[in-house]
């Protein structure tokens, strides 16, 4: 089963390292120019309540990464423990049920159902997982209104604020303490004032359920709360100040 766990590869205490890439590498076809390379033997290692910016200009690789690490895309080579669990070896139905465990999203585009209602779309990894309808309710109200959307939640999110479905997104990703968030543009197509809402959420979230955050981002203002800041340049990761 995929959330047996399985003992530590490396000599660190257990819950020392969240997780370890290492030699990712991926590249995609060009046309006639042949292979793009994105990564190139990228290395990494993220820490339990850790929190990290990838920032950069469009084009170096920064959702590429975030994919690889959230596993909706494999790397070409390389390799990537959780918790000690090389999860590129697992099938593909093995990874979907480990993702929807111990990993949760949030995009630019919020990616919400629009005929169902803020609770409905919180509660749906937890219907996926097999809970209960009345569970999962239950479990989507609390983190709603942890979000500050206890009066929305039987509101369709097509009436909701560009802040709020953002912030049912945020509910819906976290519902499962996932171990890892990962934001793509969270807070890109909100103004300024959701996105200092949204940023100060993150964080609160951050040490309140102690995830590991990864953000992608362009905003220099979300990513100046991150404790760590990273780029890609030629497809290598570069550690900023």
């Amino acid at each position: 089963m995929v959330d047996t766990p399985m003992p530590e590869s490396s000599g660190k205490a257990p819950d020392s390292v969240l997780l370890t890439a290492r030699g990712l590498a991926k590249a995609y076809s060009a046309g006639m120019a042949g292979r793009l390379e994105i990564l190139r033997q990228v290395d990494l290692e993220l820490r339990p309540a850790e929190t990290l910016a990838v920032v950069g200009a469009s084009g170096i690789g920064k959702s590429t990464l975030l994919h690889i690490l959230g596993t909706l895309d494999r790397p070409d080579s390389g390799t990537m423990l959780f918790r000690g669990r090389d999860i590129f070896r697992f099938s593909s139905l093995e990874l979907a049920r480990f993702r929807n465990a111990h990993i949760g999203f949030v995009f630019q585009f919020h990616h919400l159902l629009p005929e169902f209602s803020a609770v409905e779309n919180a509660m749906m990894p937890l219907i996926i997982q097999g809970q209960s309808r009345r569970a999962a309710r239950g479990a989507a109200a609390a983190i709603l209104e942890r979000v500050g959307l206890s009066q929305r939640l039987n509101h369709r999110v097509t009436d909701l604020s560009g802040g709020e479905q953002q912030r049912v997104a945020l509910a819906r990703a976290l519902i499962r303490r996932p171990g890892l968030l990962l934001a793509d543009e969270p807070t890109g197509n909100l103004d300024n004032r959701n996105s200092e809402r949204v940023h100060a959420l993150l964080m609160e979230l951050n040490r309140e359920f102690g995830m590991t955050l990864v953000v992608v981002t362009h905003n220099m203002d979300l990513a100046a709360l991150m404790a760590r800041r990273i780029t890609i340049v030629d497809g290598r990761l570069i550690e900023l100040a």
